[in-house]
């Protein structure tokens, strides 16, 4: 059974960091490509930010390059968020998925496995 468990989330104010931590089970970790997407209440989930299996490289969503870093430790199988310098607009639930595919996608609906979210709020 597969399962992907986010945690890290909470309530923090304008310009605070954040580190998202999403640990894998039940799958072979380190052949999947790892995403974390988000969605905020009346919006469709987007995509925030992607990793290939091996070989670290990152893709990220225009509204959070420079802020956001993604990593992955596939001998612990998680995937991190590292939220840095965060805005209200970051507000949203946060979710990690796995994708078969060897390169990032954007899409959702390219990710096979989701983790159930965790809730990220920042005050203005």
């Amino acid at each position: 059974q597969v399962q992907l468990v986010e945690s890290g989330g909470g309530l923090v104010q304008a310009g605070a960091s954040l580190r998202l931590s999403c640990a894998a089970s039940g799958l072979t970790f380190s052949s999947r490509t790892l995403g974390w997407f988000r969605q905020a209440p009346g919006k469709e989930r987007e995509f925030v930010a992607g990793i290939i299996r091996v070989g670290g490289t990152t893709s990220y969503a225009d509204s959070v390059k420079g802020r956001f870093t993604i990593s992955r430790d596939n001998s612990k199988s998680t995937v991190t968020l590292q939220m840095n310098s965060l805005k209200p607009e970051d507000t949203a639930v946060y979710y990690c998925a796995s994708s078969p595919y060897s390169d990032i996608k954007y899409r959702a609906g390219l990710y096979e496995y989701w983790g159930r979210g965790t809730q990220v709020t920042v005050s203005s």
